[in-house]
């Protein structure tokens, strides 16, 4: 009996799965699925306890009665007995199995067939459903991602990946056995350098109290520089003449691709020698030190291309090495035994993956910038490189040439400003790993983020709103604000919002392994590491008041400050006397009430007359035309107005009733003139309600006085109202040192400047 018991056990032992096994040995039973049940109904039994005892005797039984060994505890018996190495035969098995797995991720990767594939697959993805990309470029459209009645999906959903998420997920990719990290391991190298160096907690709270330290420099290109620093230790230095690519420690393939990227920009032995123009030269070295720029001469038609390609050199220089050193740790952990090393070694990331944040104007100068950096990783290699959604990319962000209007003439600057696509809403993610570039990446998932202001207000949101996301500006290691003056025309409150909701700690862990987080993104000091490069085509005490509020980098600030000498006054084409009369206000914020009186009570009594008909009154800010026109409207006066909002039909009329003498004053806004570039005809006096924001805009306007010449050259008239507050536009109208006499006179000062003829 006992060998037949042994052997139907053995039987029944050797009929068992590997997981029954497992589970008759974990749990001492069969799982209940796999449970014999009999088909004969079993009569129910019925039971009946005695009234005189409460409790049973069941505990008393149990102890008498011998216990029964069941079935399943003989079986279990038997399964303790085997042998060990069945179980590590199963261990290996499975660890063979998820080896295998990884192999066949990494061969999908790097396999240069099937990168072709996804890249298809991908964009018929989005084809099907384009619900499903994150932060879309159409920022009208659904950002819920709403889906058919009966799915639910939440909003945080559109700012993760849901397929092909291991293609570009750092995490789960290693470094190319190609590419190496040699450059990383160079103690020289700026990045490492900046990431790596470690701040204590006395620093961060003596900034608040440090005044600010400054030291003026002047170099060959960029002119004056002021080098100031909030952090004890102020350090400067000069360009060298000669750059050698090596020196400069850039991420391959940049050093064989830059020469021929920026080949347009250089001529004849230049590009050998040095492959960066001057400008070029000392706007790099200062990007490469990570220090905070801010460049004040940035025009569209002069260098805008140039700083355009050096800057975005600078972002994929910087998010090629921080991907290769996340890709390096992830091979080195993989290779490392487990419980060895410490993870400190590892910490390369931050709290979420967005690394660099570019905020242009218009969606031509995104599409400017996607060029670039498939220029930059491309070169002239004969392997191009996987750029996903790039059909897409291109109807969203290109323009027709048939849609612009035939014989527009309008001035050069204009032409620069206002070419392309000139959307000013939109917003797109880049993912970049080694050679594939995914465009429409989900915030979440991206690397770069390339965004206008009004883009980035609709996703920030503000208090109270309950769909709302700005965790993806946790980690920003690099911020570049392009064209900052544009966003003065735009919406300036919008670059403001953004700017408080910078390097703020993340309301959701995003799924980051807190185990590679860098310990300054967990202390919540990223904003002393970021680096922002600001460049506009003016000094602005609004764009003066970003710079040095929100710009902490540890490694200190640098501001180009050049006076202009001349002024756009010296553009004047038509004998025209201009009288700038200054008014007093107290402090700054009384200025726009100062300047309302002093308009109303001294100015424009002079004008009542009929004698002083076509009169244009010249307004930058659009809340002081509002104050002007509710003012015009209760004292009845002749008027009419344009602004940014009057429809074409209004614009005609006003033109019309102006140039004809029917209204005798024309209200005219800034940002009017700034977008539509209108001629305006009829005028005879000039007033500058406030001097304007573009220098240019000065000589513009009081040209348009040639444009009814009907020799009325003596009656022409232009006046100009400023005060002590408006330093650097006054500067920049009539020079630095015609400027400086002006401010020093505490009386009205009345000045009749001819312009040259």
């Amino acid at each position: 009996m006992g060998k037949r018991g042994s052997r139907s056990q053995s039987q029944l032992l050797n009929t068992l799965t590997k997981k029954r096994k497992k589970h008759l040995r974990d749990f001492g039973e069969e799982h209940p699925f796999y449970d014999r049940v009999s088909r004969k109904e079993a009569k129910p039994q019925i039971c009946q306890l005695s009234e005189s005892s409460d409790t049973s005797d069941s505990e008393n039984e149990s102890e008498s009665e011998p216990e029964q060994v069941s079935g399943y505890h003989k079986l279990l018996a038997t399964l303790k007995n085997v042998s060990e190495e069945e179980e590590e035969d199963e261990e290996e098995e499975e660890e063979e199995e998820e080896d295998s797995i990884v192999d066949d991720a990494e061969m999908n990767d790097e396999g240069g067939g099937s990168d072709v594939s996804v890249e298809e697959e991908m964009a018929a993805e989005s084809t099907q459903s384009p619900d499903n990309v994150a932060l879309s470029a159409d920022p009208e459209g659904k950002e819920d991602g709403e889906g058919p009645p009966g799915t639910s999906r939440a909003s945080s959903d559109e700012f993760t990946d849901a397929k092909h998420e291991s293609l570009f997920s750092l995490e789960t990719n290693f470094l190319e056995e190609e590419s190496g990290d040699k450059s990383l391991k160079a103690s020289q190298d700026p990045f490492l350098q900046h990431v790596n160096k470690e701040l204590k907690e006395k620093e961060i709270q003596a900034v608040a109290t440090n005044p600010k330290t400054t030291h003026e420099l002047k170099w060959p290109i960029l002119g004056q520089l002021v080098f100031s620093s909030k952090f004890q230790k102020l350090e400067t230095f000069k360009p060298p003449k000669d750059i050698d690519l090596k020196s400069l420690h850039l991420q391959k393939p940049l050093e064989s691709t830059w020469t021929k990227t920026n080949s347009k920009f250089l001529s004849g032995p230049q590009k050998s020698s040095n492959p960066f123009t001057p400008i070029q030269k000392e706007l790099f070295l200062i990007m490469n030190s990570y220090r905070d720029l801010f460049y004040p001469e940035r025009t569209a038609l002069k260098n805008g291309e140039e700083i355009r390609h050096v800057y975005c050199l600078h972002v994929i220089n910087h998010v090629l090495k921080a991907n290769a050193q996340v890709l390096g740790n992830n091979s080195k952990r993989r290779s490392q035994k487990f419980g060895v090393g410490d993870d400190d070694d590892f910490r390369d990331q931050g709290l979420t993956r967005p690394k660099v944040l570019i905020v242009v104007p218009f969606r031509e100068a995104a599409l400017r910038v996607v060029q670039l950096f498939i220029s930059l990783l491309e070169g002239d290699s004969k392997k191009k490189i996987i750029v996903s959604n790039k059909k897409r990319f291109q109807g969203e962000y290109g323009s027709d040439p048939e849609e612009r209007p035939p014989n527009l003439k309008r001035p050069e600057d204009y032409e620069a400003v206002f070419v392309g696509n000139i959307d000013d809403h939109f917003r797109i993610g880049v993912a970049i790993l080694q050679r594939s570039i995914r465009l429409y990446a989900p915030f979440y998932s991206s690397d770069i983020l390339i965004a206008s202001p009004l883009g980035l207000r609709t996703i920030i949101g503000g208090e109270g709103e309950k769909k709302r996301d700005f965790d993806f500006l946790s980690s920003i290691e690099l911020l570049i604000i392009d064209q900052a003056d544009i966003y003065l025309m735009q919406n300036w409150e919008h670059v403001l919002h953004l700017m408080n909701h910078m390097n703020l700690l993340p309301l959701d862990s995003h799924g980051v392994d807190f185990s590679r987080v860098r310990m300054w993104n967990l202390n919540n000091w990223s904003k002393y590491y970021r680096q922002t490069l600001l460049f506009g085509a003016l000094q602005d005490a609004q764009i003066n008041s970003v710079f040095n509020k929100y710009c902490v980098n540890m490694q200190g600030q640098v501001a180009v400050r050049n006076v202009p000498m001349t002024g756009s006054i010296s553009h004047v084409l038509v004998q025209l006397p201009h009288v700038f009369q200054r008014m007093e206000a107290e402090n700054l914020a009384s200025v726009i009430d100062a300047r309302f009186n002093f308009f109303v009570n001294k100015i424009l009594p002079q004008y009542r007359d009929a004698v002083m008909s076509h009169t244009l009154i010249y307004i930058p800010s659009y809340f002081d035309f509002v104050r002007l026109r509710n003012y015009f409207k209760k004292e009845e006066l002749n008027f009419t107005h344009i602004c940014e909002y009057t429809q074409k039909s209004g614009v005609s009329r006003a033109r019309h009733f102006f140039l004809q003498g029917e209204k005798q004053f024309l209200l005219f806004t800034e940002r009017f003139h700034f977008y539509k570039r209108y001629t305006i005809k009829g005028i005879r006096n000039l007033i500058f309600y406030e001097l304007p924001t573009y220098p240019h805009f000065y000589s513009e306007i009081c040209n348009m006085l040639r444009a009814t010449n009907r020799g009325e050259e003596a009656t022409w008239t232009c006046t100009v109202l400023y005060s002590k507050y408006d330093a650097q536009r006054l500067a920049a109208v009539v020079g630095v040192e015609r400027a400086a006499q002006m401010l020093q006179s505490k009386k009205n000062v009345h000045l009749f400047i001819t312009g040259e003829k």
